[in-house]
């Protein structure tokens, strides 16, 4: 009986709404600029993209390649990070507005507190940051994922199980 292979898109979904549930934890515990747990985001995502990977080659009995499960796991990688870029947008403008304000004032206590900086150079770039804080936060997610679920599918590719059948006898 051959087993169903679950879709990229289907694990992306899961993975993507833990990483919602994740930030809105964070949120309204108040540690949304806590450096800590956004590694703990990272790891999700990760250990989530390594585990399609894995999953992917148990359902397929092993009988994949390296690419295959690259494939599928950069797959899961694009499903996960086009939901988690429309929530980081829609967080953003309209859960939490206050975010902006918040991030700026952090950031302009680290240059002040740097001093290479004088105070109108950090009215500048504060208000440069303000107009396209949107466009820097989902720019800079949609990398971010992009690059850290390639990093993900290539070592969850590399432990999968694999034992390829060819289809043609040499």
């Amino acid at each position: 009986m051959e087993q169903k292979v679950t879709s990229p898109a289907a694990k992306g979904l899961v993975l993507a709404l833990i990483l919602i549930v994740v930030s809105l934890g964070t949120y309204f515990s108040g540690q949304t600029l806590n450096s800590g747990l956004r590694w703990l985001s990272t790891l999700v995502f990760m250990g989530g993209i390594i585990w399609a990977c894995i999953s992917f080659a148990k359902q397929m009995d092993g009988n994949i390649t390296f690419g295959n499960a690259f494939a599928h796991g950069f797959k899961t990688t694009a499903a996960t990070t086009a939901i988690v870029v429309v929530y980081t947008f829609i967080f953003i403008k309209f859960i939490y507005p206050g975010m902006v304000d918040l991030v700026l004032d952090q950031s302009r206590q680290e240059l002040t507190a740097k001093g290479k900086l004088t105070s109108d150079q950090i009215d500048s770039a504060m208000d440069i940051t303000r107009r396209f804080f949107s466009v820097f936060a989902v720019g800079g997610a949609l990398l971010l994922y992009l690059c850290m679920g390639a990093i993900a599918a290539l070592i969850g590719a590399a432990v999968a199980k694999k034992n390829p059948n060819p289809e043609f006898p040499q």
